[in-house]
């Protein structure tokens, strides 16, 4: 069975560290299930991306959606910031290893990431990302705010990252329009 936590840094984020079964031929992993975290919404789109060392994505967020992470080949560093207004976090930044750890093991852990939590990744070796969210695609609900925005603070771990031109023009935290600032309470931004 899977150890669920919550992220002491972020409300509403959980890590989730699952069973690992291995023998010689290798290793089984069930990598999510909707019970290991009550009271979410169903995920209902599966994507995966694969990306080169030296990578970063993001800072992405929704105001609708959530996203399951879960990196079964290379290393990752993901990077987490609340954005949600009201929230008892609201303001911190945390960075969280997923993947490949630096002794060469995968502990296979997940992230739950709920709607208003802007989240990204760098790519620290040659990698490939699984994830599951529990809305359909909307480009109205991608948004962002910027990678290296210094009142976020991320730590990326990458000495010359290499973003999306969508990643290099995203705004400031204090620039995002106050009507695209997410509300932690909201059923749709918890």
């Amino acid at each position: 069975m899977a150890e669920v936590s919550p992220c002491e840094a972020i409300s509403g984020v959980f890590i989730v560290s699952p069973e690992i079964h291995g023998d010689e031929r290798g290793v089984f992993v069930e990598t999510y299930r909707r019970e290991w975290i009550p009271g979410v919404r169903e995920m209902v789109q599966a994507n995966r991306g694969d990306r080169r060392a030296g990578s970063v994505v993001g800072l992405h967020y929704h105001l609708h959606q959530a996203d399951y992470w879960y990196v079964p080949v290379g290393q990752a560093r993901v990077v987490l910031h609340d954005l949600r207004s009201g929230s008892p976090t609201d303001g911190r930044t945390v960075a969280l290893p997923l993947g490949t750890e630096p002794d060469g093991v995968n502990h296979h852990r997940g992230v739950y990431i709920p709607p208003g939590v802007a989240h990204g990744f760098a790519a620290l070796s040659d990698m490939t990302i699984s994830y599951l969210v529990d809305g359909y695609y909307n480009p109205a609900d991608e948004l962002g705010v910027a990678w290296d925005d210094p009142e976020v603070g991320a730590d990326w771990g990458v000495d010359s990252p290499v973003l999306s031109v969508r990643d290099q023009s995203n705004p400031r935290r204090s620039d995002i329009p106050d009507h695209l600032i997410p509300r932690f309470g909201r059923s749709d931004a918890t």
